[in-house]
C-alpha cells in the first residue's frame, strides 16, 4: 500500500507526538512502582489521559517571558529543538514508506548535531546567569559525547558495510565486536540525551533547572517534547544498528523492541544517582575516546583478515594493511594506558 509523501510525513509526526505522550506515562508509572508508590492513576481510566491533561494545562496557560531576554531567539530555541527532533523521526523505516532515503545514517548525524545550538541559544538568549551556566555545561557535555557517538557509529557502519537502515543485518561473527560497541553506545546515548546519571544540563540541585530555567508553560513543554522524541529516536536507531540479527518481521515487533530499550532509560533513572561533572568529562575523553579510536582502527583490519581467511580476497596488500592497523592499535592502547595511569 502506497501512501502520499506529505501524508506519510504527517502521520509519522502525529504518531511521534502520541508516542512521547504515552512514553512519559510509562516513565511515571515505572518510577512510581520502582519507588514503591503509585504513579498517575486519577485522570480517566488508570491515568491513561494524564499526558494529554498535562499538555493542555501547559499550553492554555499564559505565556510569560522574562523581560531582559531577547524575545525572538528566546522563542525560536525550543521551537527549533522540537522541529529538529521531528524531522529526524521521518526517516523511521516502517513498512509503508512513501519515499526512499539511501543515506539515512548521514541524515541522522547531520540533523542531530544541530541540536546543540538550540541548547546554547536557549540559555544564552534568556539573559540569565543560571541559564547560561546550564547551557555551557550542556553544550560541553553534548559536544564531548557527540565525538564518541560518531566514532562508534562509524565503526559499526564499517563492519556492516552500509549506511542504509533497511540493509543493516548483524551476522554471527560480528556479535563479539558489537557487544562493546553497543555498551559504549548506550552509555553515550544517556549523556547525549541528558538522562540520569548524566543529566547535568538540567541538574536542578546545582543549576536551578539548567538552561531552561526561564522557560515556562508551553515553551517548556516544547523542550520537554523534543527531549523525549530524541530518546525514542535514539532507541529506535539502536535497535536497527546494533540488535538487528534478523530481517524486519513487522512494525509491531520493531516498536515493542524499541519500547523495551526505552524502558531501560527509566530503569537507570530510578537506580543510579547523578555522578560528578569531572567524572563525566574524564569518562568520555580518557576512556571512551581511546577505546572508540582503537575499535575504529581494528574493525577494517579484522574485516580484511576475515575476508582473506575466507578466500574472498587474494590481495596481500590488504592483509599487510590489516596487520599494520593491529600494530597501530596496540601502540594506541599502550600510550592511552600510560596517559590514564598518569
Amino acid at each position: 500500500m502506497s501512501i502520499p509523501f506529505f501524508t506519510s510525513i504527517l502521520i509519522s509526526v502525529i504518531l511521534a507526538l502520541v508516542a512521547i505522550a504515552f512514553y512519559t506515562l510509562i516513565e511515571r508509572k515505572f518510577l512510581g512502582y520502582f519507588h514503591l508508590r503509585k504513579g498517575p492513576n486519577k485522570v480517566g481510566l488508570i491515568g491513561i489521559p494524564q499526558p494529554f491533561a498535562d499538555a493542555i494545562k501547559l499550553f492554555v496557560k499564559e505565556q510569560a517571558r522574562p523581560t531582559p531576554s531577547n524575545q525572538l531567539p528566546f522563542l525560536l530555541a525550543p521551537t527549533m529543538g522540537l522541529i529538529l527532533a521531528i524531522i529526524i523521526w521521518i526517516i523511521y523505516p516502517h513498512s509503508h514508506q512513501s519515499f526512499y532515503l539511501q543515506f539515512r545514517v548521514l541524515y541522522f548525524l547531520c540533523v542531530s548535531r544541530i541540536n546543540v545550538y538550540t541548547t546554547f541559544m536557549a540559555g544564552w538568549r534568556s539573559n540569565s546567569k543560571y541559564a547560561l551556566l546550564g547551557a555551557l555545561r550542556g553544550v560541553a557535555q553534548t559536544i564531548s559525547y557527540e565525538v564518541r557517538m560518531s566514532l562508534i557509529l562509524l565503526s559499526a557502519l564499517v563492519i556492516l558495510i552500509t549506511i542504509d537502515f533497511t540493509k543493516i543485518y548483524i551476522f554471527s561473527w560480528t556479535i563479539l565486536i558489537f557487544m562493546p560497541l553497543a555498551t559504549i553506545w548506550f552509555i553515550t546515548n544517556l549523556a547525549e540525551t541528558n538522562r540520569t546519571p548524566f543529566d547535568f544540563a538540567e541538574g536542578e540541585s546545582e543549576l536551578v533547572s539548567g538552561f531552561n530555567v526561564e522557560y515556562r508553560r508551553g515553551l517548556f513543554a516544547l523542550i520537554f517534547m523534543a527531549e523525549y522524541i530524541n530518546i525514542l529516536v535514539i532507541r529506535l536507531f539502536t535497535r536497527l544498528i546494533f540488535l538487528r540479527t534478523l530481517p524486519l518481521i513487522s512494525d509491531i515487533v520493531l516498536i515493542a523492541q524499541t519500547v523495551a530499550l526505552a524502558a531501560l532509560f527509566v530503569w537507570i533513572r530510578a537506580t543510579y544517582p547523578r555522578i560528578r561533572y569531572d567524572h563525566l568529562i574524564n569518562l568520555t575523553w580518557k576512556r571512551f575516546l581511546p577505546f572508540s579510536l582503537a575499535i575504529l582502527i581494528i574493525c577494517p583490519s579484522l574485516i580484511l583478515l576475515l575476508w582473506y581467511s575466507a578466500g574472498w580476497t587474494d590481495n596481500s596488500d590488504d592483509v599487510n594493511y590489516g596487520i599494520y592497523s593491529l600494530c597501530l592499535t596496540r601502540e594506541l592502547v599502550n600510550s592511552t594506558w600510560l596517559l590514564i595511569k598518569r
